[in-house]
């Protein structure tokens, strides 16, 4: 469980923002 969180709160803390963003462009290109 500890490593669990880790992974989260690592992947909360800098991917965070790249994930956002590559969910915005999946959603700008299927909006053209």
């Amino acid at each position: 469980m500890a490593k669990g969180m880790t992974q989260k709160k690592a992947t909360k803390k800098k991917p965070a923002k790249t994930v956002k963003e590559k969910r915005a462009d999946k959603l700008a290109k299927k909006r053209g």
